[in-house]
């Protein structure tokens, strides 16, 4: 009987897992839309491009609000009606939108969409590993961190130094960084799964974790753009 009861709530936790990890990639999805959408649409009109990309207050003002708005949503998520939150997610992918637009005045079409596609295997495979690996990724949580904070330092100091050779180490190390944090992302949001049962707040978690991967592709797809230069316009 015992077996049969444990047997039976691991076949739950599994649902829920499953449900969950959904949830989480399909607002992730939706999220990379919105920013895609917003982006194109952005840079296919001219005058408004120019308003953002030409007038530095209007850019820092879109760029600060991101910053706010996502360690806003970072923190406060849970505290959140789960519709202000997805509103709230939304907002936050519409702006990111309206700043990544620029890439499309220095880069090619076909060389954005192809380093798209070059990133979405790259994630998909990392988050494969993260999820379905044994070992524990979180004694290496530490060490991304440090690196995380190690490349947005190298990166700021690169802006004064100007040196290619650095910045294309930089580039490297970054790429390999949001690799390991995607997978270590995906066994976390596994592990909150398996040890949450309350369906309202894995709903609300799904939102959160849809916000972490969603990051991890951004950062990922930025870093692999500026490593498959050869489609820029310069």
């Amino acid at each position: 009987m015992q077996q049969n009861i444990i047997y039976e709530n691991s076949s739950v936790s599994q649902s829920l897992v499953a449900r969950f990890m959904y949830a989480t990639y399909l607002w992730m999805g939706i999220g990379l839309c919105v920013t895609g959408f917003v982006a194109m649409a952005v840079a296919s009109m001219p005058a408004v491009l120019s308003f953002f990309y030409y007038n530095r207050i209007m850019l820092f003002g879109v760029l600060i609000a991101e910053i706010g708005l996502v360690f806003y949503l970072a923190s406060h998520l849970m505290k959140m009606e789960y519709s202000k939150a997805r509103n709230l997610f939304l907002i936050y992918s519409a702006l990111n939108g309206i700043s990544m637009a620029g890439i499309f005045i220095v880069y090619t079409g076909s060389s954005i969409a192809a380093t798209f596609l070059v990133t979405a295997v790259t994630f998909g495979v990392m988050c494969l590993y993260g999820y379905i690996t044994k070992t524990d990724l979180s004694r290496f949580g530490n060490i991304m961190f440090m690196g995380l904070i190690g490349i947005i330092v190298a990166s700021f100091a690169n802006m004064f130094i100007a040196s290619s050779g650095f910045s294309k180490a930089i580039t490297y190390i970054g790429v390999l960084l949001f690799c390991g944090i995607t997978a270590y992302d995906t066994q976390y949001l596994k592990k909150i799964a398996l040890s949450t049962t309350d369906e309202g707040a894995l709903l609300k978690l799904s939102l959160y974790g849809a916000l972490k991967l969603y990051l991890d592709f951004i950062n990922m797809f930025m870093f692999m753009l500026r490593l498959m230069n050869a489609g820029g316009r310069d």
